[in-house]
């Protein structure tokens, strides 16, 4: 059939359908009728095509403006993204930044600065020449703790309910058993906490981080980072601190090095105190001129807490060198407990 003729049978003018055929027109869901009539093939089949075709043009036009963002891509650690499965293996840069963007959830590399960075971590992280981490790597370590939270059965928090948990936390300290992490898991999803393990990738150097999740849910996300039980259980109880003390609109990243803000030393303290109650941390530090082995494992068993946690709290108040004592120290068996 010629067009003359199709244009003919369906009352469409002769450069409509030329146009059509040429591509450079659309096949409205009206002339997919009368091509259904004409053609007797359905009007669904015409308009699939048409939105097919849409979509391609679509997705070439997106893939031009994406070129201009290839850059941006170069900046994560894609290829440890992709060993650890948080997204598919690709090819030309242009397919890394998409895959990137659907991690993130996001539309284009401009909602990452406005949405991601901007709004959740502010300026002062932005600004700040103290900190060590990247923030391209940290907003993707971030980003999978989310997902991995996202995942997770947990309840609404309850400030009373989280409270408890953690007097219950507090008496797994002296445990390096199997299945710690999921007594641990299990206290805090009740009080609408969920707590993941996400190791670290290139470019972030944090122990944890916090921050408030949708559906009045919280999340602090350990990273895998100085596998000693005393580094383990004061990034924990610190990062439970952001959740009693401070707002939820912040997210709160903890590495070391650089100045202390407030709220950070009010996590440190309510950790420290947490662990071991100021009174007998007092006593024990004056009646000792000196401190060993013996004296640090008898006082550890008085305050219930491990040796290392004594240890690590007497090498930060620099009462012993960074390197007594480390015999004490043990380490947790992440890769036993958490599969990593």
């Amino acid at each position: 059939m010629s067009q003359a003729e199709f244009a003919e049978r369906t009352g469409r003018p002769k450069k409509t359908i030329n146009e059509i055929v040429r591509g450079l027109a659309a096949i409205t869901p009206e002339t997919a009728i009368q091509f259904e009539r004409v053609l007797g093939i359905s009007a669904s089949f015409w308009n699939a095509r048409q939105q097919s075709f849409d979509e391609s043009i679509a997705r070439a036009e997106a893939e031009r403006k994406l070129l201009c963002h290839v850059d941006w891509q170069k900046d994560f650690p894609v290829s440890q993204m992709v060993r650890l499965g948080w997204i598919p293996r690709t090819h030309s840069p242009v397919e890394k930044v998409e895959a990137l963007l659907r991690f993130f959830r996001i539309g284009s590399p401009d909602e990452w600065e406005r949405t991601l960075i901007a709004a959740r971590m502010g300026t002062a992280f932005r600004e700040s020449k103290a900190f060590q981490t990247n923030r391209f790597a940290l907003s993707a370590w971030l980003r999978r703790g989310e997902i991995e939270a996202s995942e997770m059965e947990c309840d609404p928090f309850d400030r009373r309910v989280f409270e408890g948990s953690l007097k219950h936390a507090r008496g797994l300290v002296r445990s390096l058993a199997e299945g710690l992490n999921n007594d641990l898991v299990r206290l805090c999803a009740k009080a609408g906490v969920a707590v993941v393990f996400v190791p670290l990738i290139k470019g972030v150097h944090a122990w944890g981080a916090t921050r408030w999740l949708p559906g009045e849910r919280a999340m602090i996300l350990l990273s895998l980072r100085g596998k000693f039980e005393d580094i383990f259980w004061f990034s924990f109880f610190h990062e439970a601190a952001h959740l009693l003390l401070h707002g939820k609109k912040n997210v709160f990243v903890e590495e070391n090095g650089g100045e202390r803000d407030e709220a950070e030393q009010e996590a440190d303290a309510f950790a420290r105190d947490f662990l071991i109650q100021p009174s007998i941390w007092k006593t024990f530090v004056e009646i000792n001129p000196s401190f060993s082995p013996s004296n640090v494992k008898a006082f550890a068993l008085a305050a219930g807490v491990s040796p290392a946690i004594v240890v690590g709290r007497l090498q930060h108040e620099q009462r012993i060198e960074r390197s007594h004592m480390n015999a004490l120290r043990r380490k947790m068996d992440f890769a036993a407990q958490w599969d990593v």
